[in-house]
């Protein structure tokens, strides 16, 4: 991970598949204080708890042979879908001024589905990204993580 200058006024979002924090540094780089700018969450229960069907089957041909087809990893698509909400949240921000520079974590899956998504307009405003989970952590705890990286 390249060192990311927490100076005054970088915006951070921290992410995973279902709770992003915005956050604002208010302090300068040495003694930064983060403060949340805006939360959202999504309800996204366990594949098991989403899916009320039994797994597909599929014919293999002439034969009486069948074929169970993979189940829809419900979970999975709820955190793509997430990812969506937070591009079009992360675009809005930007449009309207919100932050001229902006540092995304998330784990690598979230992360990955947020830069096929996110507009022209907020990638010329990322300055790094963090491939990590942080979204248990205090925001007081993100900060000295940040700090020591």
């Amino acid at each position: 991970m390249d060192r990311i200058a927490l100076k005054t006024g970088l915006w951070l979002m921290v992410a995973d598949g279902e709770k992003a924090l915005f956050l604002k540094n208010e302090g300068d780089t040495a003694y930064p204080n983060f403060q949340v700018v805006r939360e959202i969450e999504q309800d996204n229960p366990p594949t098991r708890e989403q899916g009320t069907d039994r797994p597909g089957r599929l014919s293999d041909g002439p034969s009486a042979h069948r074929s169970a087809v993979a189940d829809t990893d419900w979970h999975k698509v709820g955190k793509v879908r997430f990812a969506d909400e937070i591009a079009e949240r992360l675009y809005e921000m930007a449009h309207r001024g919100d932050f001229k520079e902006i540092v995304l974590i998330a784990p690598p899956l979230v992360l990955g589905e947020l830069r096929k998504k996110v507009h022209q307009e907020v990638s010329n405003r990322i300055v790094g990204e963090i491939p990590k989970t942080l979204t248990n952590h205090a925001v007081f705890d993100i900060e000295k993580l940040l700090l020591a990286a």
